[in-house]
């Protein structure tokens, strides 16, 4: 994991509203300085918010002044003005942070906020499906990472490209031969998406991200069916959010050895790709070893993905049922095969070529197994599967998933589809909505005394790599709350992190490419490295502070929370990945779906 023009990106993004004539203005070298320190230190949602939500910017300064201004965006008049609270310490940093409510300016429009002796804000709005273009960039982020394929400037606009690693001569690798596929054989396993900032794809990566993209399906499918992306499969019958998705999951049924059930770990070069274009990288590939995590999160998938497509069976006659029929292979395999586990240094002591990629090994698959059986079960109704499902102990905590952690998206799928078995395991169900409730306010204990306001960094292992995907996934468990308990407290909560994500934080940055006025622009990602554009490939969600620093980058700050630096060379703090956007997109999904619905009530 690791411009041909300028003016073009900018208009358009205008005319997303994702960023404003001011926005424009300020990126010219023109601005002057005290300008340019204003924008730093007011931290705030840089697109904006609804009329009747939260509103809450951080002054990320000390200051003797108490007032805070909502001015007009030409600065003329001043529309609103309020006080900022107490001062508050980052207990990373040590910094002082003021904040400023103003949830009861409701008027829409485009707006300033200004702090005397500081100066102005970053221009926002507020407005209706203020997050629509949002999620639809942040799903369309996955269209740009697609492999085996042209992307037209119809569809890419000026991150056009030629198509790369068609993925039809695969090698199988000497750690993955079997007696019908010899070391050396080779298969064909096109399409799926790049994994991230490389060119390489993983099972265990794409099972946490199609989980969470089919899971915003399940939860908010007449959103996603009205939901309108510029993809070539837009005029199919199909949702376009499951066209995407379509196009990897084909890529992963091609991973499977219908000898046996087993899944191969990845596909992937020996070593990393040089930084250039898909279509100039042309080592060989293998797919390599299969393992059980592998195997698990496949049958996972390929179990939801059962479900979920069977109400397009016109559309794609005969997909549930081989979905369902390899989910039920792969859980064989895996009961067969409980612990073969992926230990690339061991692997590259017992057969070559070495292989020196991501490696996403997981010493723990107990959290695999409970989670494909739960898919299984729901869509099967077996209950073989039910033996497996483990609910947490009271001395448990229910855990944030993550790759490498799965065990919670079991426990949404099953409080998902509660009414299916709820009759015969009362007291799983009750377990698991109390285990649910207890994670939700964990998550927002103290956050209102937090020096952002936001649920994310609450604590310090919220810094992690990949800490964008933190907040996301805070954010999708506070909603699997709102959803079980409707309590608005947990809904305003989530949008907090979306906040955060948005500008709201310790560096200022809106760490989704393209959205916002002070974005990555040098993220660690090969075609946006490699290819004549000055801007990045847009809509995908950069790895956020990271204090581990495993980069050796020349990071700005070692505080917890600031430790991001917008440099190509950080693949640490400044990578993105498939993983990291999938919860992006529930959450701006989600978000904009109970908005809307509650506009309707």
């Amino acid at each position: 994991m690791l411009m041909q023009n300028t003016y073009y990106k900018y208009y358009n993004l205008l005319l997303l509203g994702a960023i404003s004539f001011s926005a424009l203005a300020c990126s010219n070298a023109t601005a002057d300085d005290e300008a340019e320190k204003a924008y730093e230190l007011i931290r705030i949602n840089q697109l904006g918010f609804y009329p009747e939500g939260p509103k809450v910017a951080v002054i990320a300064a000390a200051t003797d002044d108490n007032a805070f201004h909502v001015l007009s965006v030409d600065d003329t008049d001043t529309l609103y003005t309020g006080n900022l609270s107490g001062e508050r310490t980052s207990p990373y940093s040590g910094k002082t942070t003021r904040i400023a409510h103003f949830s009861d300016f409701k008027q829409p429009g485009s707006y300033k906020l200004h702090v005397a002796g500081l100066g102005n804000s970053y221009s926002f709005s507020i407005r209706e499906k203020i997050y629509e273009k949002l999620a639809q960039a942040s799903v369309e982020g996955f269209y740009l990472q697609r492999m085996s394929v042209e992307l037209p400037e119809k569809y890419a606009g000026q991150w056009a490209r030629a198509a790369g690693h068609p993925d039809t001569v695969v090698v199988i690798h000497a750690s993955a031969a079997s007696e019908d596929r010899p070391e050396g054989s080779t298969i064909a396993a096109p399409k799926g998406w790049y994994d991230a900032g490389d060119y390489n794809k993983y099972i265990v990566n794409s099972g946490i991200t199609m989980g969470t993209l089919l899971s915003a399906y399940e939860d908010f499918p007449a959103f996603a069916n009205d939901f309108s992306l510029n993809i070539p499969e837009q005029d199919n019958d199909l949702p376009d959010l499951l066209d995407e998705v379509l196009y990897n999951l084909r890529w992963m049924q091609a991973m499977q050895d219908p000898a046996d059930g087993g899944v191969y770990h990845k596909l992937t070069t020996a070593d990393f790709e040089g930084m250039v274009m898909p279509e100039e990288a042309t080592n060989t590939r293998y797919v390599v070893k299969k393992t059980t995590a592998a195997t698990l999160d496949f049958a996972a998938v390929m179990a939801q993905a059962a479900r979920v497509y069977a109400n397009f069976d016109a559309q794609l006659p005969g997909l549930a049922d081989s979905c369902l029929q390899v989910a039920t292979s792969a859980w064989k395999w895996a009961e067969k095969n409980p612990a073969v586990l992926y230990d690339q240094p061991a692997m590259n002591e017992d057969f070559s070529p070495a292989i020196t990629t991501g490696a996403y090994g997981d010493g723990d698959v107990s959290d695999e197994f409970i989670w494909a059986a739960a898919e299984l079960w729901i869509s099967t109704g077996d209950e073989q599967y039910r033996e497996h499902i483990k609910p947490m102990g009271e001395d448990e905590q229910m855990p944030l998933p993550s790759w490498a952690q799965v065990r919670s998206l079991a426990y949404y799928s099953l409080l998902r589809h509660q009414q299916t078995w709820k009759e015969n395991e009362p007291e799983m169900l009750k377990s698991m909505k109390s285990q649910l409730k207890t994670m939700a306010d964990g998550l927002m204990e103290n956050h209102q005394e937090n020096a952002y306001a936001t649920i994310m960094g609450g604590r310090e292992k919220d810094f992690v790599w990949g800490s964008s995907a933190v907040a996301a996934n805070q954010g999708i468990a506070l909603l699997q709350a709102y959803k079980m308990f409707d309590d608005k407290k947990y809904l305003e909560a989530a949008l907090s992190n979306l906040d955060y994500l948005l500008g709201r934080n310790a560096t200022g940055y809106s760490f989704v490419t393209g959205y916002g006025h002070k974005t990555p622009m040098f993220i660690h990602h090969r075609p946006s490295e490699a290819d004549d554009n000055e801007e990045p490939v847009p809509g995908l969600l950069s790895g956020g502070p990271n204090p581990g620093q495993q980069d050796e980058c020349d990071y700005p700050s070692d505080a917890a929370d600031e430790s991001f630096v917008d440099a190509e060379c950080s693949y640490a703090s400044n990578e993105i990945a498939i993983n990291w956007n999938a919860p992006l997109v529930y959450l701006a999904m989600a978000i904009e779906s109970y908005h809307q619905q509650d506009n309707k009530k």
